[in-house]
């Protein structure tokens, strides 16, 4: 079988047992450093990639996409306009809601909250919320019961649960004989529910018609909610669906209440991966030293290659193979372990915090109890080729030294 002769010398240098033990442990050290570096590399960007995914699909899924609320305060013919807006290209749902920011009081406690009100059955095509009730149903905001739905950690700051009540309190004043009053009403807990982010803790939803009732809306809605197939087109699709309405509109979009998060997560990704690539780099160019080394260690070798006819391409083309091999094993085994490891990371995490007794993501401090995980096969290949590469590049410099030996010099002293 015919092999290329500096493949063949370069992988029987790397299978060869070296009579010095240190560019050996180099060797390895090298190997194992560059290992480690692509498996963090891979696993910490794919935490990174579960945190956004979590965060869009809880956070997102609870607040629109985008809304559009009218001018004067109040939408006539809601229905209408829902139905118009439902058709429109890029656009899957679309609600009515009314906002408005209150308290809710129970015994002393007293938590700020904002306040929707909603029609149960369009709600349930534009929100997650009816997925994650953990007790009572969205169904029971029914009109003229005054019933209220808030997050397990506003319930939990309340001490209420479901079938109590609270009084909700808006920032207006009612003026009557008796003098100046905010503005009061008593609800009742009809259900709870849980997200896992801090919206659990101030966001409450009542039925749209006891909104319109106790926030005196008399057109019954304040604004649409709209829910977008791909969530990025948000800006660009709910300016086209309000000029596209008879009237004028005021237009939020999630960018201007949550793109600061999102964008904070994606600048931490950036940081974070040019960071780790560091240690790859750090375990690439220690290739540098072992073949300096393996250089310096061979002279003899090469220098009766020389003279048997071998170019400096062929010495230094040895020398890098036996350079890349390294690079190339190295890096195989970091993806195989960090694509393992992160397509394991709740389980592993899991395990680890059943063993030693702790929690590290307290679901009171942080959005979520878990450690999330995703795995991207771009981010694996983008990582692949950048280990290989810096590991290629490391093996130039010595390969070129190896070549650049003259023979009469390398044996004057054999």
């Amino acid at each position: 079988m015919f092999r290329p002769l500096p493949l063949f010398i370069g992988l029987r240098y790397t299978r060869a047992k070296r009579s010095n033990h240190f560019i050996s442990f180099i060797s390895g050290t090298s190997m194992v450093g560059l290992t480690l570096g692509v498996c963090v590399l891979i696993v910490v960007l794919s935490v990174m990639n579960g945190f956004d995914r979590e965060l869009r699909q809880r956070i997102l899924g609870m607040v629109p996409h985008a809304s559009i609320t009218s001018v004067q305060g109040g939408l006539k013919d809601w229905k209408k306009l829902v139905k118009e807006v439902s058709h429109m290209p890029g656009i899957e749902a679309a609600a009515p809601f009314i906002d408005a920011q209150g308290m809710l009081t129970n015994k002393g406690e007293v938590r700020g909250v904002m306040i929707y009100g909603i029609n149960p059955s369009y709600e349930k095509k534009v929100s997650i919320i009816d997925q994650h009730m953990v007790q009572g149903s969205l169904d029971a905001l029914k009109p003229g019961k005054f019933n209220i739905i808030i997050g397990d950690l506003l319930a939990r700051a309340l001490g209420v649960g479901v079938g109590d009540q609270v009084t909700m309190v808006l920032p207006e004043a009612n003026v009557n004989l008796a003098g100046v009053f905010p503005r009061l009403r008593r609800f009742r807990i009809a259900g709870i529910f849980s997200v896992g982010a801090d919206l659990d803790s101030s966001l409450g939803y009542i039925n749209i018609k006891d909104a319109a009732r106790f926030m005196r809306v008399p057109e019954g809605a304040t604004g649409i909610r709209l829910k977008m197939y791909d969530l990025f087109q948000a800006p660009r699709l709910s300016w086209d669906a309000a000029m596209k309405l008879p009237g004028r509109y005021y237009v939020q979009d999630w960018t201007k209440t949550y793109g600061h998060l999102f964008q904070a997560i994606q600048m931490e990704k950036t940081m974070v991966g040019l960071l780790l690539t560091l240690i790859v780099a750090v375990a690439a160019f220690n290739i540098i030293s072992t073949l300096v080394m393996v250089v310096t260690d061979k002279q003899g070798d090469i220098a009766i290659l020389r003279t048997l006819g071998a170019s400096p391409r062929t010495i230094m083309a040895i020398f890098m193979i036996q350079g890349s091999l390294i690079g190339v094993i190295g890096t195989l085994l970091g993806v195989i372990i960090g694509v393992i490891t992160a397509l394991n990371v709740p389980a592993i995490v899991g395990w680890i915090q059943k063993t030693l007794g702790v929690h590290f993501l307290n679901p009171d401090v942080y959005f979520i109890s878990y450690l999330p995980s995703q795995l991207k096969w771009e981010d694996v290949a983008i990582i692949s080729v950048t280990g290989l590469l810096m590991s290629f590049l490391a093996t130039l410099y010595p390969a070129w030294r190896a070549s650049r030996i003259q023979p009469a010099e390398a044996l004057r002293y054999e």
